[in-house]
């Protein structure tokens, strides 16, 4: 086993979930701000306001863990961790405050200036996504997000602005994170889909419009600096059938399809998938897809392919009717009795990352990154102030196993950011108790807590696996 010497290890946050100062210097509302808390109990299920009511209810994205004012505390740890990159988000509503603005928020821009020059001081490289699950709350309102298209020209203009003000100061880009939430009715809001019932053929549309905002995001980066890599990402969820029959197989093999082929294939191969076609005539799908798009979604391929990966599932043909169902952050899929779960019922499957990855690669042949992988876990605080989490390093020493011996299969990974590098609030359950964090910060449920930040015992051992380049996972 052994990683590339250029091997980009670092870690992974979203400013919707760790900057807060949601309507400081200029700032304004994103659909993430009108989230209310969750709780483990109540899943996915956020109460989403279309008023923000901050006397009566708590929004956990407001304050978050207050890294906009901590950047350089946090950063600093991640340095000291030894990162070689830091992916992060860039909030869109502190450039573009209501998203459709004639001119670009100065104060936004300047903060993230200041944020890659403190990376750039320790020699970490930012990968930045450009749109996480934080669309203007005004272009949802008002337009219906991406289901209008004058939103994609909002996007290519955000875009374009932030290529040609950080040009020089940002290599790695991500146009949309997990963009094949779109295929499920979990994504409608995220899309800016949240005004009205919508039908499937408004969902898709919507989502093409996410592919030409994507694919001209690229089109216009490369004109500005031709060195920029710009890239997908996918929320892969690996599917086994439940078992050998056909039909388990058969039904494994649509969702897998619909779910984690769809997206990748149109934004790495620029054109729709044959099933795709399929699916939408059989369901009297009717999509606005003109030449110009198609030319446009050509052109406008990745130069790379990152994802996300936490778990996997097994499918059954009658996935319906069954009571034994999984855990997971989309979907539940039925359980699968060879495997462990998290606390918050997610299964964790180390060979699995293995075997997704020479699936993705063997079909698109591109550069790799897994840049969100972790455990959501409860962490206790011992009464010396340390965090003894085994439980994390096992499951981080075990992924990153399977990840050398998929490099050594052939597959061309390039980089590794584990998701919530420094504990965060949850995206979807809104919780800080499920902590994925290096770095714990001392913030709970209701939003109390002095956000102080200390080194867990996984801080320690994943500056060890880094400073080795991955030969050294020994927890001793």
């Amino acid at each position: 086993m052994s990683f590339p010497k250029n091997f980009l290890w670092g870690g992974a946050t979203a400013a919707n979930q760790c900057e807060g100062a949601w309507n400081v210097d200029g700032k304004g509302d994103s659909i993430s701000d009108h989230n209310r808390a969750g709780s483990r109990t109540a899943g996915t299920s956020r109460t989403f306001d279309l008023v923000i009511d901050t006397d009566k209810y708590y929004y956990p994205s407001h304050t978050a863990i207050d890294s906009y004012h901590r950047y350089k505390e946090d950063i600093a740890l991640f340095a000291e961790m030894g990162f070689k990159v830091y992916r992060l988000s860039i909030a869109w509503t502190r450039i573009f405050p209501n998203g459709d603005d004639t001119e670009p928020n100065e104060a936004g821009l300047q903060f993230y200036d200041q944020v890659f020059d403190e990376l750039a001081k320790y020699g970490i490289e930012p990968l930045v996504t450009i749109s996480h699950f934080e669309l203007p709350f005004n272009l949802g309102k008002n337009y219906d997000g991406f289901l209008d298209k004058r939103t994609i020209g909002f996007y290519e203009k955000y875009a374009t602005t932030l290529f040609e003000r950080y040009k020089d100061k940002v290599k790695y880009w991500l146009t949309f994170n997990e963009i094949n939430f779109g295929t499920m009715a979990h994504g409608l809001r995220i899309n800016g889909l949240f005004n009205r019932e919508y039908t499937e053929t408004e969902q898709y549309q919507a989502l093409h419009n996410i592919f030409l905002a994507s694919a001209k995001a690229v089109i216009a980066g490369h004109k500005i600096n031709p060195d920029f890599q710009i890239g997908c990402m996918l929320a892969y969820i690996t599917m086994y059938p439940k078992t050998c029959r056909p039909e388990d197989v058969l039904k494994t093999q649509q969702m897998n399809d619909k779910f984690n082929y769809f997206c990748g294939d149109v934004q790495v191969k620029g054109r729709y998938p044959y099933f795709m076609k399929s699916y939408f005539a059989k369901n009297n799908i009717a999509l606005e897809i003109t030449e110009e798009d198609q030319q446009i979604l050509q052109a406008g391929t990745v130069d790379y392919y990152t994802f996300s990966y936490y778990m996997t599932t097994c499918i059954a043909a009658d996935l319906d009717q069954r009571d034994d169902k999984s855990g997971g952050n989309l979907f539940g899929g039925v359980s699968n009795e060879y495997l462990e779960t998290s606390d918050w019922g997610w299964q964790i499957d180390p060979i699995g990352l293995r075997y997704t990855l020479n699936q993705i690669y063997s079909r698109y042949e591109v550069p790799l990154m897994v840049v969100e992988n972790g455990l959501g876990a409860f962490d206790e605080v011992e009464a010396d102030g340390s965090i003894n989490d085994d439980y994390r390093i096992d499951y981080f020493k075990q992924h990153i196993e399977e990840m050398g011996k998929a490099i050594d299969d052939g597959v061309e990974l390039i980089g590794y950011t584990p998701w919530g590098c420094i504990d965060l609030i949850s995206a979807g359950t809104g919780e800080m108790s499920k902590r994925y964090g290096f770095i714990y910060v001392d913030r709970d449920d209701e939003g109390n807590g002095t956000l102080d930040r200390s080194r867990k015992k996984s801080f320690y051992w994943y500056k060890q696996v880094i400073e080795s380049n991955g030969e050294n996972l020994t927890t001793d």
